[in-house]
């Protein structure tokens, strides 16, 4: 059982895991190699980045409490591989980080802190940088969002953001008593592998825009949601799936939201 000389911070999200079995499990999920990069977010008392670093050539974290700097220097003493950036990931210049770097495939790992998870996936996705795969612990209810399939009540936008781009699956349930202290939700291991192929838009703003406010109230038809886009178009697009202007977002796959995008680009 790991041991923390640490105050945990309410205010970053801090829990930390407590046994290696499970930080094991989750470096299982990619195939990793001493010729791979991966980006560690929240390395927090640096378990999981121990075990990285034991698997692959390099490990660049981003930590933005700099009071863990005398607690991440000692657990990571014996790993030269490892690299800790003091500072905030969503604001960072990832490709800036990591230019320096020589490496065959980039991932992404990390049990990430629960209040930024959101953000933390936008940023991947939106950054431009080809990671071979994304494995992340994440609160169950977020899990359950981010794989969600058309029809459910969990599908969102993110879900529509995330199976455009991956191919998303639910690796493994961690409960709440593999953390210190112990969080009030329980987790998942959720894993993203890059599509080997994307459907084509001729705008993504747009696309990632449509889909943000076909979702923004959710309740609401597309009528209502759309009123500032040509509902004509709209109407047309969706009338070759079978619908119209009264159905819902979540009712909706990706493939008819890029075909939306694309027709009204």
């Amino acid at each position: 059982m790991e041991h923390y000389d640490v105050k945990f911070k309410k205010k970053f999200g801090q829990n930390f895991l407590k046994r290696k079995a499970v930080v094991e499990r989750i470096a299982d999920c990619c195939p990793l190699s001493v010729n791979d990069l991966v980006i560690e977010v929240g390395p927090g008392g640096a378990i999981l980045t121990q075990e990285l670093a034991k698997r692959v050539g390099k490990v660049l974290a981003y930590e933005i409490d700099e009071d863990l700097k005398l607690e991440l220097e000692k657990k990571l003493s014996d790993y030269s591989n490892v690299t800790v950036l003091y500072q905030d990931f969503l604001v960072s210049d990832i490709k800036k980080d990591i230019i320096e770097y020589h490496y065959q495939n980039l991932y992404f790992i990390s049990n990430v802190p629960y209040y930024i998870t959101t953000p933390i996936m936008m940023k991947i996705m939106e950054s431009g940088l080809d990671f071979k795969k994304i494995c992340m612990m994440v609160q169950k209810e977020v899990g359950d969002r981010f794989s969600a399939l058309p029809g459910t009540r969990d599908y969102s936008s993110i879900s529509v953001f995330l199976s455009y781009f991956y191919v998303i699956k639910k690796e493994f349930f961690v409960s709440r008593k593999e953390f210190v202290p112990e969080p009030n939700v329980d987790s998942v291991v959720v894993s993203f592998t890059r599509r080997d192929k994307v459907a084509e838009l001729k705008n993504r703003e747009l696309f990632f825009r449509l889909v943000r406010d076909s979702f923004q109230f959710k309740r609401k038809n597309i009528r209502n949601n759309l009123k500032k886009y040509n509902l004509d178009i709209v109407s047309q697009v969706l009338g070759d799936y079978g619908y119209d202007l009264t159905v819902r977002a979540e009712q909706l796959s990706v493939e008819i939201f890029v075909a939306l995008a694309n027709a009204l680009a």
